[in-house]
């Protein structure tokens, strides 16, 4: 079998380009719209931010920083990953001008936006379009969605809807010169395994590059939390998870790239599930499992 086991980020682009490749994460600086509706039930920027990274300080000097200490000669390629809030939400005007610096970088494969549904206009993607195909770089509008359930959505107060999503994703693809990747988390409250399954079938139809798969996690301060302290659901086990994990990446299509498929959160920060285990362990944990059950990603679409 000439694919691997799981299509990585670091198998995917090790293989496109020959040499290992990176993400370096930029903070733009401005809060997520959707705040101002009161903020996703489960989200706390604070847990994901990576402790060098100041949205004060322009792009060019997080990604020096970057390169200083995520990168650290490991890597010699990069993407500009905008991970914080809804990066979409700056002003275009201001927007692209430095996404244009940033790719001039012969070390930058190009630009990852991680975003809302309801925030990519075409004003931006014409534009962006332009400035990639110039460049002959890349783009992937990495798209939160969560769950195609719209009940789901509501509970976690996203304010969009999966056709929200689904119109987004036909617009990005009108364009031809983007990527598109789908954020999912699992574990929501009140869905069960088959809720989940489909949020995977569901978008993995639509055509879609990457996959970024996360088992729901509380954070301290969030909404969530008190949903948890109330004893209103039960978080994944470590076991449950990795079992599920499973049954989720056979029906992923072998050409789809996982960027992810846990969530990592500082530790002062997290209040459930603790596993108490490192991201590697896990990895080589799920491989296994795979292995000794003759699985691997795509494997039950081509039964």
């Amino acid at each position: 079998m000439n694919q691997p086991i799981i299509r990585t980020f670091s198998h995917h682009y090790r293989q496109k380009y020959g040499v290992p490749v990176g993400k370096i994460p930029i903070d733009t600086g401005m809060i997520c719209p959707n705040r101002e509706k009161g903020g996703c039930i489960f989200c706390s920027p604070a847990s994901f931010t990576p402790g060098y990274l100041d949205g004060t300080d322009d792009y060019l000097t997080q990604i020096e920083r970057g390169k200083n200490t995520i990168l650290k000669g490991r890597f010699s390629k990069y993407f500009a990953y905008f991970q914080q809030e809804t990066c979409t939400a700056v002003p275009v005007d201001s927007f692209l001008p430095a996404l244009s610096v940033i790719l001039e970088d012969p070390d930058c494969m190009g630009l990852i936006l991680s975003t809302r549904p309801d925030y990519v206009n075409d004003d931006l993607l014409g534009p962006l379009a332009s400035l990639i195909f110039e460049k002959k770089k890349e783009c992937l509008f990495e798209l939160g969605l969560q769950t195609v359930h719209d009940k789901s959505l509501q509970l976690l107060n996203r304010n969009h809807s999966y056709q929200d999503f689904t119109n987004c994703v036909h617009r990005i693809k009108g364009y031809g010169k983007f990527e598109i990747g789908v954020h999912l988390i699992f574990g929501i409250p009140k869905e069960n395994e088959e809720e989940m399954l489909v949020s995977v079938d569901k978008v993995c139809k639509l055509g879609i590059n990457a996959l970024k798969l996360h088992h729901l996690q509380v954070i301290r301060g969030t909404e969530l939390e008190k949903m948890y302290q109330h004893n209103k659901f039960s978080p994944f086990t470590l076991d449950g998870y990795l079992e599920f994990l499973q049954k989720v990446l056979v029906r992923i299509p072998s050409d789809i790239t996982i960027h992810r498929l846990w969530a990592t959160s500082h530790p002062e920060l997290l209040v459930a599930p603790r596993w108490d285990i490192l991201a590697t362990h896990l990895s080589q944990r799920l491989q296994k499992d795979l292995q000794n059950n003759g699985l691997f990603q795509g494997s039950a679409i081509l039964r």
